[in-house]
């Protein structure tokens, strides 16, 4: 399935959430709104890396970051392995792939506005203003 939130195009695995396509948009319209922090949805995680990764990922606490070493280190893995799981995220925003950076910059980011799109994402949970780089 396909959302847009604050302009930008991300495309979620909705196979992968128990709840059905209109309760994953009710629950991505609130947080884009900024009437939700935390989605409850019923997440099926891979049994591989990727889950791992997720798991970490959904874990990250709304406005707060961590880098893809922080999570590498926690997995026991590499910072390497850890970004290619992050832009194999099948549920962008809902398991916020956005909140984890490189430890000098932004890092990647799969969907389709790229890193700017990431960069919007962190300072709407910041509470900055939003821009259109």
């Amino acid at each position: 399935m396909r959302v847009e939130i604050h302009g930008d195009a991300y495309d979620l695995d909705a196979d992968r959430v128990a709840e059905g396509e209109a309760e994953i948009r009710r629950q991505l319209d609130a947080y884009a709104a900024g009437d939700r922090e935390t989605f409850d949805l019923t997440v099926d995680y891979p049994e591989s890396h990727l889950g791992d990764v997720m798991r970490a990922m959904a874990a990250i606490p709304y406005g707060e970051t961590r880098t893809y070493g922080d999570l590498a280190a926690d997995l026991d893995s590499g910072a390497v392995a850890v970004g290619q799981a992050c832009g194999a995220n099948p549920l962008p925003i809902v398991v916020p792939c956005h909140r984890v950076v490189g430890s000098d910059d932004h890092g990647g980011f799969s969907a389709a506005g790229g890193v700017d799109a990431k960069r919007r994402l962190l300072a709407f949970e910041r509470g900055e203003t939003l821009e259109r780089f």
